[in-house]
């Protein structure tokens, strides 16, 4: 009775919490049909591999990456795969002037925006800190502040739309060469973690995990801390928060 108590009902109820947050609306490739789409850092890897996946689904796809030769191809390999429209503006995430522009021209050409799907990330080593704050500053600027600068930009279009906004972090086929001899693990497909990204994002879910992470899946997405927000939460007005 005591092991019952001290073990077994903790490990039912975390499964039970995790069986709850893991119930998926059912997806269906027309949920992006016609859908206006951005996808950053598209030139290879996941980010080209989701805009192929959207252009299968007839959706308005717009790509950008610093490589513009990259993006050429893939905006014709798009148009070719049955996107409802495919375009591309080349530009650095360094430049902020220019991650906050490129939502403007975006939605414009778009006529509107209904999912932007932040994919870019700044080259960064392995190797323990050496000092290098010119790294560290512009690491945050790519990998954090553009996040935020295009995420307030698309606001007002995705508002419009009941849009939604997608963060992407992976240990994909690029992700894994970059730190190899470093991280023994195994990459996930590239493919497939494009689509369970745009699945996610369509489904609106907070977090999905994709790979053979077994148990390690389970801890990171953290049915505790659902369990305690979900209680938390029951004690603020959100409606009162949300309007001021």
């Amino acid at each position: 009775m005591a092991c019952m108590k001290n073990y077994l009902l903790p490990i039912l109820g975390i499964c039970l919490a995790y069986y709850y947050y893991s119930a998926d609306e059912e997806f269906k490739p027309e949920m992006l049909q016609g859908k206006k789409v951005i996808v950053t850092g598209a030139s290879k890897g996941i980010g080209k591999e989701m805009a192929y996946h959207l252009a299968k689904m007839g959706a308005h796809v717009m790509v950008t990456a610093r490589s513009e030769e990259a993006l050429k191809k893939i905006v014709s390999d798009c148009l070719k795969y049955g996107a409802a429209s495919a375009h591309y503006i080349a530009g650095t995430m360094e430049d902020m002037t220019f991650a906050e522009q490129f939502i403007a021209k975006a939605g414009k050409i778009l006529g509107g925006l209904d999912m932007l799907i932040l994919n870019h990330i700044t080259s960064a080593t392995m190797e323990p800190f050496a000092g290098d704050i010119a790294l560290v500053r512009r690491s945050m600027e790519v990998n954090y502040i553009s996040y935020v600068v295009m995420s307030m930009t698309a606001l007002p279009m995705l508002k419009r739309s009941n849009g939604s906004i997608v963060i992407v972090s992976s240990m994909a086929d690029s992700a894994m060469k970059a730190v190899s001899g470093v991280l023994n693990a195994e990459a996930a497909p590239k493919e497939d973690c494009a689509l369970e990204i745009i699945k996610a994002g369509a489904l609106r879910q907070e977090e999905v995990y994709y790979g053979k992470l077994g148990w390690s899946s389970l801890l990171l997405e953290n049915p505790g801390r659902r369990i305690l927000e979900f209680l938390s939460l029951r004690n603020y007005n959100m409606e009162k928060f949300i309007n001021n």
